[in-house]
């Protein structure tokens, strides 16, 4: 939340231009960045609109939430309205999106999706995102989790006509979703009366709001067996519906004649691309429709396996893997959904491959090939390993040759990190993946970032969180050899050693050994706190609190990081990887490991330098506390 006053308070505050600056300071320290001239232009123009109507409706004691931001998620909500109900007397909330729109049209295949003349993609229907807003604040926050009635939700579209908007309301309008223009204020003060009570502030009603108690997170591994069987478990939120809806629409297209097309779905760590995937698989799979979801990731397809198929064998075999098509004949399936699309490989060909089965077709053309509706999401950032090639521009091309349709839909908010775009921004600065170099860390209020001492202090922290009730691992860089797993019975080899603390390496096999979870249960299984994640194990998942050992292969010298192939242990480096692939797969490698954690990351290096260079970009009190 950037600001929040009475009404009239914001109301004075925006005639004398202190508002917008005010606004503007806050965005930016926050956010590490100055808002775009159309988001400060929203906030010259739209508050005024909204403030007066609150006004002109005897409402200036009510409590203005301006920028609002979702919990777990850094999505923001234009403002909400906090007072009391005129009728109950109970605490009662309005989540209000403001719009400029004037030029706006419904999409004449989806009423959800809707067009607007200043944007190149369809955005959602106005009523279906403030409607969703209030669907995601009801299941993620305490203090409305159990009265989804205290929760309203109103798009004021201020500068259209019921001309302009009518159209938009083929969808049906609800509690959540209603819509008014600059013609009908009238009817939007009507509103607002019957859900805000005149006279009483809304102060306190804000405050209860604001220390409402999140809802832990639905995590994807927890419901994916709801997931898959049941009505979608998570809520999807503006261009996630956008790309959802736009596969859905791809599907019903092709099933109603002969039509091909693919869909790319991009954006970075957490804005929900595998929570997409499996809200489009549950879908598909409630209607019958033939599809399938693949990666290129063991650990993920067999979580998912074992997870969202514990009763069905059948939802097991719908988790498949980016090499299983090489045989498979074309269009065969409806739709193909491909997971963590960059780890597409040249060839699904390796060395176990028949001689008769190497066709030499490139893996991305077999994984088009296979379905009417071939959907990639990925993250071009997160490539990890020497020949993973799945980019947006590859996939385009290759669809290109076939002459097929290929829209690209971009995600731009994330949920992981508990939803803190300040901390991902920290992460990309400080291994200089994004210009500028690293910055001090500005705590906020929704990711924590300590450092340890040791990875004695590490772990303890760790385990004192899992005490209370959190998640937590600890992975590192690749940089200490991998024994063989001993025979059953027998201790795991504590192969990361440093000074003499030592732990195993989580496990690498399909199978339990001395009480550790198999290789692809490490994140998801309480068990696997006790083994040293590596990056082929972490990609993908989450958990509460994360614990990062930097290893020697990256290390801060002067004034500029420097990466060591030597200290690397990664068997996918050959001698022929060029040092500027390994430098950046080993950035990319630290920028996976530091967004796992959901609640917290703790930071450790095992070289002196760079464990300076990190206290002075934590800051003084960034240390981990230990009560023994």
């Amino acid at each position: 939340m950037l600001f929040r006053a009475s009404a009239k308070t914001v109301a004075a505050m925006a005639l004398d231009s202190s508002l917008y600056l005010h606004l503007t300071e806050q965005f930016t320290h926050m956010h590490g960045y100055r808002p775009n001239p159309s988001e400060a232009r929203s906030w010259e123009r739209s508050i005024p609109a909204l403030t007066a109507a609150l006004n002109d409706a005897g409402l200036g004691d009510v409590e203005v939430m301006l920028e609002y931001a979702l919990p777990m998620n850094s999505k923001r909500a234009d403002a909400v309205l906090a007072g009391i109900h005129p009728r109950t007397g109970d605490p009662s909330y309005v989540v209000v999106e403001l719009k400029q729109w004037s030029d706006v049209v419904p999409d004449e295949d989806d009423p959800v999706l809707c067009h607007v003349a200043s944007f190149t993609q369809p955005v959602l229907n106005p009523i279906e995102q403030v409607r969703r807003y209030c669907e995601y604040l009801v299941n993620f926050n305490g203090a409305v989790a159990g009265h989804p009635e205290r929760v309203g939700g109103v798009a004021f579209l201020h500068n259209a006509t019921e001309f302009d908007v009518g159209p938009l309301r083929e969808i049906e309008s609800d509690q959540w979703g209603q819509l008014f223009a600059g013609d009908t204020r009238g009817e939007f003060i009507d509103y607002v009366r019957a859900r805000l009570s005149s006279g009483h502030p809304g102060a306190a009603t804000a405050d209860a709001l604001l220390a409402g108690k999140t809802v832990p997170s639905k995590q994807l591994m927890a419901v994916a067996a709801q997931e898959v069987r049941e009505r979608e478990q998570f809520v999807l939120l503006d261009e996630q519906q956008v790309a959802y809806r736009k596969v859905l629409n791809a599907v019903r297209k092709a099933q109603q004649s002969d039509h091909k097309e693919v869909v790319v779905i991009t954006g970075g760590p957490g804005t929900g691309k595998s929570v997409i995937a499996l809200s489009l698989l549950g879908e598909l799979y409630r209607r019958g429709i033939p599809a399938l979801h693949a990666t290129g990731s063991q650990s993920f397809t067999k979580t998912m396996r074992k997870v969202a198929g514990v009763r069905k064998r059948e939802v097991q075999d719908l988790f498949k893997y980016f090499n299983s098509f090489m045989a498979t004949e074309k269009n065969s399936l409806d739709v193909l959904v491909c997971d963590e699309a960059h780890r597409i490989r040249e060839t699904s060909a390796n060395r176990y491959t028949p001689a008769a089965r190497r066709t030499g077709k490139r893996q991305i053309d077999e994984l088009i090939d296979v379905a009417k509706v071939p959907v990639f999401l990925l993250d071009e950032h997160q490539v990890v390993r020497p020949g993973e090639m799945g980019t947006v521009e590859d996939i385009r091309a290759a669809a290109a040759r076939r002459g097929l349709n290929c829209p690209v839909v971009r995600l731009e908010s994330q949920f992981r990190c508990g939803g803190s775009d300040a901390y991902l921004r920290w992460v990309v600065r400080l291994l200089d993946l994004e210009p500028g170099g690293p910055v001090e860390w500005e705590p906020d209020d929704r990711m924590a970032l300590l450092m340890a001492d040791s990875p004695e202090e590490m772990e303890s922290f760790l385990d004192g969180r899992r005490g209370q009730g959190y998640s937590a691992r600890m992975s590192a860089g690749y940089c200490w050899p991998w024994s063989p797993e001993p025979k059953p019975g027998q201790p795991l080899p504590a192969d990361v050693r440093i000074g003499d603390w030592a732990r195993p390496w989580n496990l690498r096999g399909d199978r339990s050994v001395s009480g550790a979870p198999p290789s692809a249960l490490w994140a998801t299984d309480p068990a696997g706190f006790g083994q040293i994640g590596c990056v082929y194990t972490a990609q993908g998942f989450e958990y509460d609190w994360s614990g990062v050992i930097i290893g020697p292969d990256l290390v801060w010298r002067g004034d500029r990081w420097v990466t060591d192939r030597t200290a690397s242990k990664d068997p996918v480096f050959k001698r022929s990887t060029p040092d500027a692939d390994v430098d950046r797969l080993i950035r990319n490698t630290y920028k996976v490991l530091l967004t796992r954690g959901m609640v917290g990351t703790v930071v450790y290096s095992t070289d002196r330098e760079t464990q300076e260079k990190l206290r002075e970009l934590l800051g003084v009190g960034r240390r981990v506390t230990v009560t023994v």
